[in-house]
């Protein structure tokens, strides 16, 4: 009988860091985990954290994970490393951080200087994207430093993706994975790398390609843990780093999300729904897929920006007694919110949710805002609790839409995962909505399962990816629509939420012109250049 093989994936989200233990077969055989300041906020709508913070988290967390499992370490054939999105970070030559990095949810925007010179600005004032092209511009981290702290850019080596700044902490040296390269860089979403010396981004940003890491696909060999960071980690010195992708990138591959006729919906601080193909499809014009996780394909993700974040905004607002309660009872805050769902019919008496607490750039636009309307004397905090969710799955299936008139491939199977797939009640307003079983991976920890999965193909310990996800991933629970809620369910998407946005675009319009809010609009997900 042979001995087991174990797969180290790290995984450093927003809020939290984790160590994760996995066999061959997707078990997951033990957990490390730090909860993290998400960031700090020196001004008003920046959002930062320090580079070094991120790095000791990791290396505490793998000792918690080492306090927790009792195994042979020499068991342990490889590391794969997945991270948040788009949160950008200047280093020296030695990759010591100059700066906090500024992370994902930031809002400053750089001023836009001067026009696109040549045949770039020809072609976007015919298309009409100058505004959008404008728009990546204001929003390209680099444009703002070098603009505010040009001694801090003068003295940036590389400009590094959290996932290349860790990386290096890892193996010392300046690479990324391909699949990580979600941010406003001179990236070519089409061809899945740098982009070449003629693209217009080079134009719009002072970053030179020296200056960014070396780049491998998923599943190919990023370097080998020094003995530093064995000292610092625990991880046994000269394991192989295999690339993954990043934390949405492998939510998708370790939800088992790898044909286009399964969509992976991730209920989680940013709510997307992704689906994952060969072909480089625009779900909105102009608006290029991500990387995957799987070499040389494309997620199409239709996002909602502060998704969970209004669960997270409404128990904070409104939900201190069930907070309360949960600590006295000793249970999990989700189970008495889903108490409040399930206290409330089938489309919250008609209290219809529009989810745009944060606009978007195309579809919604710059100048869109979230909208609840239906109130009536009978409505309470849980008939708003069950409208935001419902509202984010009508979002998400409209989303499902677009997704589907671009590819031309029905979906016909839902994977949830995030941390509002742990609510059951979430799970079963989503099959209602989409009219579609909605089915719960075996995992929670979905993202860094991916990452094992990048890990245990690049070693060859799975011959390949159809063969490693067939054996890593599968369905836990299942929740089935329910004839009645998805009649009354398709009435409202139809007859009401669809037309929502449309009609209160003007009166959007108008808030911000008189108010000035939102000044800018909101923060697309970086990466969203607006031209692919």
């Amino acid at each position: 009988m042979s001995e087991p093989s174990y797969l180290l994936a790290i995984d450093n989200g927003t809020q939290s860091v984790r160590a994760l233990l996995f066999d061959l077969h997707g078990n997951l055989l033990g957990k490390g985990k730090v909860d993290l300041q998400a960031y700090v906020s020196p001004q008003p709508g920046w959002a930062e954290q320090d580079p070094e913070y991120y790095w000791q988290n990791l290396a505490e967390a793998c000792h918690r994970l080492w306090a927790q499992v009792s195994i042979d370490k020499r068991l342990i054939k490889g590391v794969a490393l997945t991270t948040q999105r788009g949160s950008v970070i200047n280093v020296d030559a030695e990759g010591r951080p100059l700066r906090p990095a500024i992370l994902w949810l930031d809002q400053r925007l750089a001023e836009v200087r001067g026009r696109i010179r040549g045949p770039w600005g020809w072609l976007f004032t015919l298309a009409g994207a100058t505004a959008t092209v404008d728009y990546f511009r204001a929003q390209a981290e680099v444009n703002w430093i070098a603009q505010h702290q040009p001694e801090i850019w003068g003295r940036t080596h590389k400009l590094l993706l959290l996932s290349g700044f860790l990386t290096h902490r890892l193996t010392g040296r300046f690479v990324d994975s391909v699949a990580c390269c979600v941010a406003y860089l001179p990236f070519d979403y089409k061809r899945l790398r740098w982009a070449a010396p003629r693209d217009w981004k080079w134009q719009v940003m002072p970053v030179r390609r020296e200056q960014l890491p070396d780049l491998r696909k998923p599943g190919e060999l990023l370097g080998h843990i020094s003995a530093e960071a064995s000292r610092m980690t625990g991880i046994p010195e000269g394991l192989p780093l295999i690339a993954a992708g990043a934390d949405k990138a492998c939510e998708v591959l370790g939800a088992g999300v790898v044909e286009p006729g399964t969509a992976c919906l991730s209920y989680g601080t940013t709510a997307t729904i992704n689906t994952t193909g060969r072909r480089y499809r625009e779900t909105v014009p102009l608006l290029p897929p991500y990387p995957a996780a799987v070499p040389d394909h494309y997620n199409s993700e239709v996002m909602i920006y502060r998704g969970f974040w209004m669960v997270s905004w409404f128990k904070q607002e409104f939900g201190l007694s069930e907070m309360q309660r949960a600590v006295e009872l000793g249970v999990e805050p989700e189970a008495l919110f889903d108490e409040l769902v399930d206290s409330v019919p089938v489309g919250s008496m008609g209290l219809m949710l529009q989810p745009y607490w944060s606009p978007g750039i195309r579809e919604p636009g710059l100048e869109a805002k979230g909208a609840i309307i239906g109130f009536g004397d009978v409505h309470t905090r849980a008939h708003i609790y069950r409208a935001i969710l419902e509202g984010l799955a009508y979002a998400l299936r409209e989303g499902k839409e677009r997704i589907e008139k671009r590819s031309g491939i029905p979906i016909r199977r839902l994977r949830v995962s995030g941390g509002g797939s742990q609510s059951a009640a979430a799970m079963q307003l989503t099959a209602d909505i989409f009219g579609l079983p909605a089915e719960r991976p075996h995992t929670f920890e979905t993202s860094g399962l991916g990452a094992a999965i990048d890990c245990a193909v690049g070693l060859g310990l799975h011959a390949d990816f159809p063969t490693a996800i067939a054996a890593m991933t599968r369905v836990g629970d299942v929740f089935t629509p329910r004839t009645e809620a998805q009649r009354t369910y398709e009435r409202l998407y139809r007859e009401v939420y669809l037309r929502m946005y449309r009609q209160l675009r003007p009166l959007y319009r108008s808030i911000r012109e008189i108010t000035g809010y939102p000044a800018h609009g909101g923060r697309e997900p970086a990466g969203r250049d607006g031209t692919g």
